[in-house]
């Protein structure tokens, strides 16, 4: 078995941008079509172009804003990644996944200059229990697909439908390049693990059967600092509106504590039989 997501077949460097070439393998595969990426991995790869993309030591990546096309293709594909707003001490980079034929995903990135803010930093979110302190969980293979496949997770014994605390980890990298699997870096493989949040404590209660369907249309992360380690914890709440929309809003946590947001807008729909 390939222990990766997807394998790099090449990649093209100019001043002004990056075009990588990428297969996918079966681990990268969806829960709601078999014929697509889910979303999960797909944002872990496009934070990798980010992450390596004309990088500098004193910006960094703050907010991650990736927009959903429709069908995210399962094969070949391309990234192209490149500057949309220059600065020096903001800026704006994106990376695009894409077919000959269509968009599948578009991902903005913020980055911001650094500087020493100790003297007035503080938090309000709080910390949640660490995974070593929880039970290993199997619920999420109530989902199918490659990428479920591929994960590992404990969870709050106290988890209800619309609220949960998971935590989400995997030992497979993002990439395979020439047939040797690449390490993947603290931020990609988090940011490849956020997307899980929309299938941790479901709203809607479907314990035999699914008989509604809520995939987002997009992903939007916000970082308040720099995440470390493999272990993502997600603290998220579902909501479901009357008129078929859905948010799913959670906390993000390292095993340091609390790094960020993340918000996915859903679309709620009965399956027909």
């Amino acid at each position: 078995m390939t222990e990766s997501y997807y394998t790099l077949k090449s990649r093209q460097i100019t001043d002004d941008k990056v075009v990588a070439h990428y297969d996918c393998h079966i681990h990268a595969q969806g829960a709601w079509n078999p014929n697509e990426q889910h979303m999960a991995p797909a944002t872990g790869l496009l934070t990798t172009e980010l992450e390596a993309f004309m990088p500098r030591q004193d910006m960094r990546i703050v907010r991650i804003s990736l927009d959903i096309f429709g069908l995210i293709h399962f094969g070949e594909f391309t990234i192209t990644t490149k500057v949309i707003r220059p600065g020096r001490t903001i800026e704006l980079i994106e990376s695009t996944l894409h077919t000959p034929d269509k968009v599948c995903i578009v991902a903005r990135a913020w980055r911001l200059q650094t500087r020493d803010t100790k003297a007035v930093a503080g938090l309000e979110d709080a910390d949640i229990l660490k995974p070593d302190e929880l039970p290993d969980w199997d619920g999420m293979r109530r989902w199918g697909g490659g990428y479920i496949n591929t994960i590992y997770t404990k969870a709050d014994p106290n988890n209800r439908s619309g609220q949960g605390i998971v935590w989400i980890n995997t030992d497979v990298e993002l990439v395979s390049d020439q047939g040797q699997v690449l390490p993947t870096s603290d931020f990609a493989h988090l940011m490849g693990l956020v997307d899980t949040a929309n299938g941790i404590a479901p709203k809607i209660y479907q314990p035999d059967s699914i008989e509604w369907v809520f995939p987002n249309v997009d992903l939007q992360i916000h970082l308040l600092r720099a995440p470390e380690g493999r272990w993502l914890g997600l603290e998220s709440t579902q909501q479901i509106s009357e008129d078929g929309v859905g948010l799913t809003s959670s906390v993000l946590h390292d095993e340091k504590g609390v790094f960020g947001h993340s918000e996915q807008i859903l679309t709620v729909r009965q399956l027909v039989r």
